[in-house]
């Protein structure tokens, strides 16, 4: 096992996730978190692997749960770590969620102790200033960070006054964007980069194909439709015949040439392809924009809401549409 030595601590290079442990949605089966991960842990251990990363927010604490029952004999074996999940990160709250990830984890002391996600409400000055008073009680022994940015990372060093060790980041030959600023920070820094989801969630281990397509909660990973470009929406299907294709698709010798069928749109713009009345990119959302206003709520496609972390509030939505493009994604890989 090779080792990477930053910070003061000396990591394997590969460490256990443990995202789905105690998870039903990842549809590994009823005995996979009672069997299954605690031998993943145990065979993990044995192979030299010293990095155990787990979070309050997996499986609501049952991931917590599981690790710790499986560490217990081997618990200086072990380099633990876990997240808070960052809703309202301050003193009190952070140090009972502490408190309850310890007590999950059967551990005295969490080796490291990471702010899951960055809050866009609450400075990172107040989070940081708690997870110091941790530090100095001693139930945390060191403070990292994960999805932050380098200057995110920087400004939480800042505050905390001491070195935040480490970042965890999405980093894969899919998702490579921490090559740009977080990967040159920690190696000036003398810093640890942890990447989750180092295989795409499976898409780059030759686990999917056209015949093999992923679960749903795969589907709605972005891992499966990164790198394919977005595409404008179809120009309307209002024209009569033609399977629905563009005129100008079915006639590229026609080219200027309006459809007889055009007057039949009840928007032209949405049938020459271009932005419909009030979507984005239209005439409405451009004037709005350049007034300094958003466009009105209401008009253009569905834009989700985001939570306090920045997740869609509306995943049903999301998990439909990304649906159609993991189909397209991995029937290209099977091609």
């Amino acid at each position: 096992m090779k080792y990477v030595e930053a910070a003061g601590l000396r990591l394997s290079a590969i460490g256990v996730g443990t995202w789905q442990f105690g998870a039903g949605e990842w549809g590994y089966g009823s005995n996979y978190a009672e069997e299954v991960a605690p031998a993943i842990i145990e065979r993990s251990l044995d192979l030299g692997v010293n990095l155990v990363d787990t979070a309050e927010a997996y499986a609501f604490g049952r991931s917590e749960r599981i690790v710790g029952k499986a560490i217990a004999d081997r618990r200086d074996d072990v380099f633990v770590a876990t997240k808070l999940f960052p809703i309202l990160p301050f003193d009190p709250v952070v140090s009972n969620r502490a408190h309850g990830s310890a007590r999950r984890l059967g551990v005295e002391e969490i080796d490291l102790y990471q702010v899951h996600w960055p809050n866009p409400v609450v400075p990172v000055k107040a989070t940081m200033r708690a997870l110091a008073a941790l530090q100095r009680e001693g139930l945390v022994r060191n403070v990292g960070v994960s999805n932050f940015s380098r200057d995110k990372w920087a400004e939480a060093e800042a505050d905390l006054k001491g070195p935040v060790v480490s970042n965890q980041v999405r980093y894969s030959l899919v998702h490579r964007e921490p090559e740009e600023e977080i990967l040159p920070y920690a190696q000036a820094n003398d810093r640890i980069v942890i990447a989750y989801s180092p295989l795409g969630q499976g898409l780059l281990s030759g686990r999917y194909d056209a015949d093999h397509l992923p679960s749903r909660m795969r589907a709605t990973s972005s891992a499966f439709f990164a790198r394919e470009p977005r595409r404008r929406r179809p120009a309307a299907r209002c024209a009569e015949g033609g399977g629905g294709i563009p005129w100008r698709h079915q006639h590229p010798d026609r080219a200027g040439v309006a459809d007889p069928a055009q007057k039949r749109c009840r928007d032209p713009r949405r049938f020459l392809g271009g932005p419909g009345r009030g979507q984005r990119g239209g005439r409405r959302h451009r004037a709005e924009r350049r007034r300094g206003r958003s466009p009105r709520r209401g008009v253009g496609p569905l834009r989700p809401h985001r939570g306090i972390l920045g997740h869609d509030a509306t995943r049903q939505m999301r998990a439909e549409r990304a649906a159609s493009r993991v189909r397209r994604a991995v029937g290209g890989l099977g091609a």
